[in-house]
């Protein structure tokens, strides 16, 4: 690419890799050393998965990714220097062939799968690495509860199959503390049955049930050679829950240009549809972002607000794909073409979070993160 257009960015995101670092120790560090799935899937929450794994490297246990296109990249990013990899969705039959073949990680559900895993690698003369997963309320993936036993003693018994670790997911650990602790309750009863069909080998699997508001809310007794944490959106410096959120360190700034100001009279309309009208002689900047970045068309007429000169300025009008309009009259300094736009992030003594874009979208921040387009370039800061 010409350097000339490298050197000027549209619209970038900062990703602050030292405080990547530092939320993986707070995630250990709450789970009592715990080892770490370190979550990565969907281009590490649209950071970067080769960045964001090389980061980790040599820290996390495993990396969890949804496909194996992301298991590929990790591979070839990390090299020599190999982290285990572990699929966490459900896997299908030609798809375990590729992950047995490069000793990659993956979930089983079902006795079907067991058996499927068991033949392929029995073709391919290696063993299938698994990880049994028990449904204990998500719905999602994993065995039901009674099955769980008899999926545990089959895939003991199986030489072509190596149990890894057994799982379940918290679906509501940041919004149901009732039925979460019922639910851990109820997993620790199980894993304690299930874990007697390895009481006869040197090396029981592992067992990892939290997520980042699980691992906050309950790691203080996890932790141990026997068990994993599975953190996401922590390691990115965004809480799920906000009373939690001084304890990270944000990861992420969304940063883009003043590309125009312009002052309008009172009465004009601004944007698509003309949802906004002036009500008096306003100075307009136009932003160099859009919904074909990343940012919500949703936020459109729910006050939003950017940052310029260390000061919130408000959106004005409707998200358009690839600018926005915001009111800058009542910033003491001149706005000029080439000014840096926070749209989330710091910027002097003022900060917009990811967490409270999501609210005013009417979403969450793993949306708000993974929705970054691949227009928005990616600039490493902190060690690399």
């Amino acid at each position: 690419m010409d350097d000339r257009i490298e050197e000027h960015w549209r619209t970038w995101a900062e990703i602050d890799l030292g405080a990547l670092r530092h939320n993986f120790e707070v995630a250990r560090s709450h789970a009592g050393g715990a080892d770490v799935i370190a979550v990565v899937k969907a281009d590490a929450y649209g950071l970067g998965l080769e960045r964001i794994s090389r980061a980790l490297g040599g820290r996390a246990a495993y990396f969890g990714v949804a496909a194996l296109s992301e298991a590929q990249t990790i591979s070839a990013a990390l090299g020599e220097h190999r982290t285990d990899i572990l699929l966490l969705g459900a896997i299908l039959p030609d798809e375990m062939e590729v992950a047995i073949e490069r000793g990659w990680h993956f979930m089983l559900s079902t006795l079907e799968e067991l058996r499927a895993a068991s033949s392929m690698a029995q073709r391919c003369g290696a063993c299938a690495q698994v990880h049994l997963a028990v449904d204990t309320g998500m719905g999602r993936i994993g065995a039901l509860e009674s099955e769980f036993v008899e999926l545990c003693q089959a895939a003991s018994r199986d030489r072509f199959v190596r149990v890894q670790g057994l799982a379940t997911h918290l679906p509501s650990a940041d919004e149901d503390e009732d039925f979460t602790v019922r639910q851990l309750e109820s997993f620790d009863a199980l894993i304690g049955s299930a874990l007697r069909c390895w009481a006869d080998q040197e090396v029981a699997p592992k067992v990892h049930v939290l997520n980042s508001a699980g691992v906050f809310r309950h790691g203080e007794g996890i932790g141990g050679a026997s068990a994993l944490i599975r953190p996401g959106l922590m390691l990115y410096g965004i809480a799920p829950e906000g009373v939690f959120q001084d304890r990270l360190r944000p990861v992420v700034a969304l940063k883009t240009r003043v590309r125009l100001v312009r002052f309008l009279p009172g009465g004009r309309g601004i944007s698509y549809g003309r949802t906004y009208i002036t009500e008096r002689p306003t100075r307009v900047a136009t932003l160099g972002i859009g919904y074909g970045d990343g940012y919500p068309r949703n936020l459109s007429g729910r006050g939003a607000e950017v940052l310029i000169h260390g000061r919130r300025c408000p959106l004005l009008g409707r998200v358009t794909m690839d600018q926005i309009m915001v009111d800058v009259t009542s910033l003491p300094e001149p706005v000029a073409p080439g000014d840096e736009v926070v749209v989330y992030g710091a910027q002097g003594s003022e900060e917009i979070s990811s967490a409270e874009i999501a609210e005013k979208a009417g979403t969450i921040p793993w949306e708000i993160l993974t929705r970054l387009t691949n227009r928005v370039c990616r600039v490493s800061t902190g060690c690399t």
